[in-house]
């Protein structure tokens, strides 16, 4: 298919490092005021020209018209990013609910990628409220200490009076609160945001133990980044499930000023698509995600291809990932399912241990079954040092499974 190339694209390197960030924060001020080039943010060391190759070959350019940000998934579902089209209004819409549902615009710590949906809305929030964003420059690895230290400082100073704010995904709040220091400072902030992945109940409960005003967030690229706090959609967005089952669950479809126009590219196997609006049905996001709504509030329960089937028997890994993190010693759990040929597909559970800590595969796998029923309970348990990881804290469940079968391949559960 032939196509005119779209008007002029500006790439802007993103990441955590300051005259990187000070640079996009410009340009995104820049294009929130007025028409321009399409901003295209970029990771640190990715050549732009690639992507402004792909941009220019869309078959979509008049998408490409509409938007004035394109913005990347994390490709965590498919193993390939899409290019999706993402206005200046939608990505307003989105930084002004937030200040609303937290209680009024404030001072943002940059501690996540900017050139992730997540981390550009930190520093459009910084722009909405006119003050500065504070950088964690993470470029060498995450440090809570450093965290701290930038926290404790903005606490100090009182930064004018503003509320301050912080977004982490849940790998950096576990981080957080194995050290004593970033713990007590993250009562510093009026609201720490932790999205990106599912977030473990024990995880939050340590986090609320310890005074961190943690509020989870859902939400992706597709819809400007998080648009449903503590299971509340923000003011102007719908929720709503489709074809629920008899237990009401089905898949969580999103809608409202937030959302972006479409896909630039995507790959043929995404999972998460866009409903154009047509006969009175709204723009909506029909997103890749299994939920229940109960009483206006939704909850994520995983992936539409995350359920296993094993022995018959569908388990969401998700239940079991909540009973692994519980263990004592345990800091991440992932819950795969590898072809078996008695089962058809056998529960692995892929576990990181905390900072320190010692575990063994089968006293895990042991303390497991006392905890869950037969299909539930892991087959085997895998203990690796980290989790594969694509994006800002999203776990690769595919390269998870690859991962379990060789280790299974080899015999080392």
């Amino acid at each position: 298919m032939t196509t005119r190339p779209v008007r002029q694209v500006l790439p802007l390197v993103g990441g955590t490092r300051p005259d990187d960030v000070a640079r996009l924060r410009r340009a995104l001020a820049e294009v929130v005021a007025r028409p321009g080039p399409l901003l295209l943010p970029v990771a640190p060391g990715e050549d732009p020209a690639a992507v402004v190759t792909l941009l220019e070959n869309t078959a979509r350019p008049d998408l490409a018209e509409r938007a004035d940000v394109v913005l990347r998934t994390s490709g965590s579902t498919t193993g390939t990013a899409s290019l999706i089209a993402m206005s200046a209004g939608a990505l307003l819409a989105s930084a002004r609910a937030t200040h609303t549902r937290l209680g009024g615009p404030g001072s943002w710590v940059l501690a996540l990628p900017a050139h992730h949906v997540a981390g550009l809305q930190v520093l459009l929030r910084s722009v909405v409220a006119g003050t500065p964003t504070l950088v964690l420059d993470t470029s060498a690895g995450f440090d809570p200490e450093a965290l701290a230290d930038l926290l404790m400082g903005a606490g100090a100073r009182g930064d004018g009076g503003a509320r301050l704010y912080l977004s982490l995904v849940p790998t950096q709040l576990r981080r957080c609160l194995d050290s004593p220091r970033a713990s007590s400072a993250l009562a510093c902030c009026a609201a720490v945001l932790v999205g990106g992945a599912a977030t473990e109940q024990s995880l939050l409960a340590r986090a609320r133990a310890v005074g961190a005003p943690v509020v989870t967030t859902y939400g992706m690229s597709e819809t400007g980044g998080g648009c449903v706090y503590d299971g509340v959609a923000l003011d102007g967005v719908g929720v709503r499930i489709e074809n629920p089952d008899a237990d009401g669950v089905g898949r969580v479809v999103l809608t409202g000023p937030v959302l972006a126009e479409g896909y630039l590219h995507a790959p043929a196997d995404a999972t998460t698509s866009f409903r154009p609006s047509c006969a009175g049905a709204p723009h909506a996001v029909l997103t890749a995600d299994r939920g229940r709504l109960t009483g206006g509030r939704l909850a994520v329960l995983g992936r539409l291809d995350d359920v296993i089937v094993t022995g018959g028997v569908k388990v969401e890994p998700r239940e079991v990932e909540e009973v692994m993190t519980r263990l004592p010693g345990v800091a991440q759990a992932c819950v795969v399912g590898v072809p078996d040929e008695q089962w058809g597909s056998a529960i692995v559970a892929v576990i990181v241990a905390r900072d320190g800590q010692g575990l063994a595969a089968e006293a895990l796998r042991d303390a497991a079954r006392e905890r869950l029923d037969g299909a539930h309970a892991p087959k085997e348990v895998v203990v690796v040092d980290a989790l594969p990881a694509r994006g800002p804290g999203k776990t690769d469940r595919r390269e998870v499974a690859r991962l379990a079968a060789r280790a299974l391949a080899q015999g080392r559960p």
